[in-house]
C-alpha cells in the first residue's frame, strides 16, 4: 500500500521517501550541493579562496592521470579543455553515464579537438576515491572517452577550482581562459530520464567558444554529491 503523509504540509508518498532516501544514501549522507550557501568543512575551505572569474585565465594546474602521465593547463594552450569533476558512486554522476550522456558528450567534445579532463578529488577511504587501474577500468566499462582521468586524491585541483559536487564542470578557452563553470544542465535531479528534455549547459558553452561565439550561460549553480575532500 502507497501511504500518504505530509512533510510540511507537503503530501508525500511512502514511495517517494524511499526514493528519496535511496537518493541520500548514494551521497552516504553528504548534503547535495545546489545551493552554493551550503556547505560541508570542505567547501568552507574553498569558499576562503579568491572566487574564479570567468573571462580571467583559469588556474594553472599540474595533475597525473591514471596512466601515471603528468598534464598541466598550460600543456593544452590553443586547445579548448572541459574539466568534469567526476564520482562514480554519486547517483548524480551514474546518471549521466547510464544515460550515456556524458559519454555522448565527450565523444563530440573530443571528436573537435577539444581536450576533456575527468577529475577525481575523493581522497582515500572516501566514496568514490579509485586506484589508476580502477579509474581505467571505470572508463573502458562505461565507454568512457575523456582525453585522460586526473587522479587527485589531495583535492589539489579540486580546491584550487572551488568544485563543489559531482559532476561540477567548467570549459576554457584555446587561450587558457574561463568561459563557464557550474552545472552540466538544467535538471538537477538523478533520474536518468530527465537528460532527454534538459538543457546542456556546457554542450552550449563548447559550440559558443569553439565557433568564436560569446558564452550566452556563463556561470550557472552546480547540482550533485559533494566532493569528498579529506578533512
Amino acid at each position: 500500500m502507497n501511504n500518504v503523509i505530509k512533510l510540511n504540509g507537503h503530501k508525500i508518498t511512502t514511495t517517494g521517501l524511499v526514493a528519496l532516501a535511496l537518493i541520500i544514501t548514494g551521497c552516504q549522507n553528504t548534503p547535495v550541493t545546489k545551493d552554493s550557501n551550503t556547505t560541508s568543512p570542505a567547501s568552507t575551505a574553498i569558499a576562503a579562496s579568491s572566487p574564479l572569474q570567468i573571462d580571467q585565465k583559469a588556474p594553472e594546474f599540474t595533475g597525473v592521470d591514471s596512466n601515471n602521465t603528468t598534464h598541466k593547463l598550460s600543456d593544452f594552450k590553443g586547445k579548448v579543455v572541459v574539466l568534469e569533476w567526476t564520482n562514480h558512486q554519486c547517483p548524480f554522476v551514474r546518471k549521466h553515464y547510464s544515460s550515456g550522456n556524458m559519454q555522448k558528450l565527450q565523444k563530440e567534445a573530443t571528436s573537435k579537438g577539444v581536450v576533456w579532463l575527468s577529475i577525481i578529488s575523493s581522497a582515500p577511504g572516501q566514496q568514490g576515491h579509485v586506484t589508476p587501474q580502477k579509474a581505467n577500468e571505470l572508463i573502458q566499462s562505461s565507454s568512457a572517452s575523456p582525453t585522460a582521468v586526473i587522479i587527485d586524491s589531495e583535492g589539489t585541483i579540486g580546491r584550487l577550482y572551488q568544485a563543489r559536487t559531482t559532476p561540477h564542470m567548467y570549459v576554457i578557452d584555446t587561450d587558457g581562459v574561463l568561459k563557464y563553470m557550474g552545472a552540466i544542465d538544467n535538471k538537477p535531479s538523478a533520474n536518468p530520464a530527465d537528460v532527454e528534455t534538459a538543457t546542456n549547459y556546457v554542450r552550449a558553452a563548447l559550440n559558443s567558444v569553439i565557433n568564436n561565439k560569446p558564452v550566452e550561460k556563463t556561470v550557472t549553480q552546480p547540482y550533485g554529491c559533494s566532493v569528498k575532500y579529506n578533512s
